[in-house]
């Protein structure tokens, strides 16, 4: 199966980086290289980093950017981005784009386990490697279950499901995606049932919890901040409320001034902003983006342009 990606918010994003042909610039979410080949034809003797943990990507995307002397393709979590540079002997980039949504590829490869709409493995693994969903399922017990479908898949029904899942492996180990969605369904309501997508706040928080995605992402922002050069741009594109939120709360940090408290007549702790936001508001995609492709609906980018070290 090809991988595929449709490339979300692109033309914003790359518009957002606001390229410059000889500049250094870092993909760290290559997935099918959309973002990365529109990056690559604006640079002239610019570089074009293109990092990605699924192998499946890395094989994709290097097939896709072989016409761009500019572009090399590194196998590489994007939280590794300043070990990454070390390595290619770069000091400082001129821009960094992380597109946060699972690709189409993925979701759409029933073998890779992200779906509930396809009987598979359960698995979920970006990179492949370390743990599974199988292994999360299985072997987590009813607190953390409850923890982690509360936290990242902000499911009300958190307690009910892992209740269901724990009794449910007791007689089994819980195999595949369709045995986990079952599970799912049998532990809520009829009302919430009858939900359009019921598993999908389930299959989103063990996904995140099997990718270490909250961490990566968290980690990904600072080392990424600290990688930028003065005037160099950071463009997140993310596809639920955590990961906005976090986005959203780390760029705040980076563009806060002073920190006195307000009654002290004068600034005493001498901060200064270290970077401005590029748009004050998020860009979401437009209505013609969302005919093209549902799953853009939720997207949202955020740029901020760093003003000093």
């Amino acid at each position: 199966m090809e991988f595929q990606h449709y490339s979300v918010l692109l033309k914003e994003a790359v518009e957002g980086l606001a390229i410059k042909p000889d500049g250094v610039y870092v993909d760290g979410t290559a997935g099918g290289a959309g973002h990365s080949r529109e990056i690559a034809k604006l640079l002239t003797t610019g570089r074009l980093l293109a990092l990605d943990r699924d192998p499946d990507a890395v094989k994709t995307a290097a097939e896709r950017l072989s016409e761009y002397p500019c572009a090399k393709v590194i196998h590489a979590n994007f939280r590794e981005v300043s070990r990454v540079l070390r390595e290619e002997n770069i000091d400082k980039i001129d821009g960094m784009l992380l597109d946060l949504g699972v690709s189409s590829f993925q979701l759409d490869n029933a073998q890779r386990g992200f779906s509930y709409q396809a009987d598979a493995p359960l698995d979920m693994r970006m990179s492949r490697e370390g743990l599974s969903a199988k292994d999360v399922v299985n072997t987590y017990d009813a607190g953390e279950l409850t923890r982690i479908l509360r936290e990242y898949g902000e499911e009300r029904y958190a307690k009910s499901i892992a209740f269901h899942i724990v009794k449910q492996r007791e007689k089994a180990p819980i195999e595949t995606t369709m045995e986990l969605a079952e599970i799912v369904k049998r532990s809520m309501p009829a009302a919430a049932r009858r939900e359009k997508n019921p598993c999908k706040r389930t299959f989103q928080a063990i996904r995140i919890e099997v990718n270490g995605e909250l961490d990566s992402l968290s980690q990904a922002l600072d080392e990424a901040f600290g990688c930028l050069a003065p005037g160099g741009r950071l463009a997140v594109i993310t596809f639920h409320s955590l990961e906005d939120r976090l986005v959203k709360q780390r760029f705040k940090t980076f563009c806060t001034g002073c920190i006195c408290p307000p009654d002290i007549p004068v600034c005493v702790c001498g901060q200064t902003p270290r970077a401005k936001l590029v748009y004050k508001k998020p860009v979401l995609p437009s209505e013609e983006e969302l005919k093209e492709n549902s799953r853009s609906k939720s997207a949202k980018l955020r740029v901020l342009e760093k003003i000093k070290d």
